[in-house]
């Protein structure tokens, strides 16, 4: 997050000294057209829940207009920070979230902070209607001793240092272990070991930082572990990863067939996706390599595994107890039937030797202002429908709504719900009526505050200049990683 120049005007003070909403909705309510009643919403996240949000409320009502803060200094959220560098299609959809920003019934204001820079309540205050779409952007701490150690990084980090996340830029991990353990096998665990397995000379071309490939370049991780606390039957990751990780030049996978007893049969009643993914589970343990696929996998160098029935306990220190050395393993076996299934430890142990420890059990949402209530158990704010339970004109989409699950289509399908809910609301009566500011009020209280929105022009400005750097090596683009750069080309 770019540092903030408060000028004179402390932070401390100026929940002191600034006018009261109310009054100061009042003058700009005076220079405010009542004509024609145009819907002021306003949007915080700019990411896939964001953005779609926006795109639904602009298409089914033609007078909308939407504003988008967030608080990078640039947009997109997970789908420029998240998606793997190696899967550019997947990016594709930033084509039609521009569009969507381009609208003249649409503004984006970077480098704003809700509940730092402005309050919901003041967003409130400004516009008709307020939706949350701020996603996810913490982790799930493992809980275990030794989690503290150097060489242990949440899955979230790891991913944000190679994708140019800012605030991950400095996270520098250490790549000279020959063992890595990923914690946790959903589809960001898959992307993270396949990113540190990848030849590094087929990253080249993609977005990954440069930085970030530097260190690939010199690493000398050659197995990973993905561990899960249950069995093959329950793995989060999908058919695509898994075939990817297979097919993953220069690398063998090591399955135990041991793993896989039974499972033929359990599968046949299992839904076509989850079937089809057993299936190529079941092959690659069981099945003997062709002629070529045997060749490939004597000749690799590095290789991957899928641990199962396996809980971290704790990680273990080196012996002069400076960095992680090892993981703690509690065996597990499975308790329950179908979506109750659970693991729980039978008594035994094993311990698994690694340098690099990466934990991917999960994100988690943060509470983003104390006017809004959170559900920290379930890491949500608790709404009907996208509606935010107990404070009218306040709605949610995304992750922060219905938890971190899912895929952008996922997504995409949840926020047009919200935008419908909101629009029937506001077709209802059940939003205020009359004119609300909207950026005019927020923008003048930014700018008293010494924060400079970014816009979505500035955006483009910075997008040209990434992709100018990426030109010279052959890349799509060079992200700019360091805030101050990135006003400073802006002119701030």
């Amino acid at each position: 997050m770019a540092p903030r120049c408060w000028r004179w005007w402390p932070w401390s003070s100026w929940t002191r000294t600034r006018l009261p909403p109310s009054r100061s909705i009042q003058n700009f309510g005076q220079h405010f057209s009542t004509q024609e009643q145009t819907p002021q919403i306003c949007v915080v996240g700019s990411g896939p829940a964001g953005f779609y949000t926006a795109q639904h409320l602009l298409k089914h009502h033609s007078r909308a207009h939407v504003d988008i803060y967030e608080k990078q200094l640039v947009p997109f959220g997970l789908v420029r920070f998240g998606v793997a560098p190696d899967h550019p299609e997947v990016k594709n959809v930033i084509n039609t979230f521009t569009q969507t920003a381009r609208s003249d019934r649409c503004a984006f204001y970077g480098n704003v902070e809700v509940g730092r820079d402005v309050t919901v309540q003041e967003l409130r205050d400004a516009y008709h209607a307020v939706v949350l779409s701020y996603g996810a952007e913490d982790h799930q701490a493992l809980d275990i001793p030794g989690e503290e150690l150097p060489g242990v990084f949440s899955a979230r980090a790891f991913v944000g240092w190679y994708n140019g996340l800012p605030e991950n830029r400095e996270l520098a991990p250490d790549l000279s272990c020959d063992t890595a353990v990923i914690l946790g096998q959903g589809n960001v665990a898959l992307d993270v070991a396949r990113i540190l397995l990848t030849p590094p000379d087929h990253l080249e071309k993609t977005d990954i930082t440069e930085a970030a490939l530097g260190a690939l370049r010199q690493s000398r991780v050659k197995t990973v572990w993905i561990v899960g606390r249950r069995g093959p039957l329950q793995v989060a990751f999908t058919i695509k990863e898994l075939r990817e990780m297979i097919q993953l030049p220069g690398t063998r996978p090591m399955l135990d067939p041991a793993d896989f007893l039974g499972l033929q049969d359990r599968i046949k009643e299992a839904a076509r996706p989850r079937k089809r993914l057993m299936e190529l589970l079941l092959r690659t343990a069981t099945e003997k390599p062709g002629v070529e696929e045997a060749a490939r996998r004597a000749s690799a160098s590095r290789a991957w595994g899928l641990r199962f029935f396996r809980s971290p306990q704790q990680v273990l220190p080196s012996p002069d107890g400076r960095r992680a050395a090892g993981i703690r393993l509690a065996v597990t076996r499975l308790e329950g039937i179908g979506e109750a299934t659970r693991a729980v430890p039978t008594g035994d142990v094993e311990d698994l030797p690694c340098g690099l420890v990466l934990s991917s059990i999960g994100y988690k949402s943060r509470p983003i202002d104390p006017s809004v209530p959170f559900d920290p158990k379930l890491g949500v704010v608790p709404n009907m429908e996208g509606r935010v339970v107990d404070v009218p004109g306040l709605y949610c989409s995304g992750w922060v709504k219905r938890g971190p699950t899912g895929v952008i289509t996922t997504t995409m399908t949840d926020s047009f719900l919200t935008g419908q809910i909101l629009l029937q609301d506001l077709k209802a009566g059940h939003l205020p009526s009359g004119p609300r500011p909207g950026s005019a009020f927020i923008k003048a209280l930014l700018d008293s505050r010494g924060v400079w929105p970014v816009s979505f022009s500035d955006w483009e400005k910075l997008d040209a200049e990434e992709v100018s750097r990426g030109q010279a090596s052959g890349k799509p683009r060079e992200k700019l990683l360091d805030p101050q750069e990135m006003l400073r080309l802006l002119g701030h």
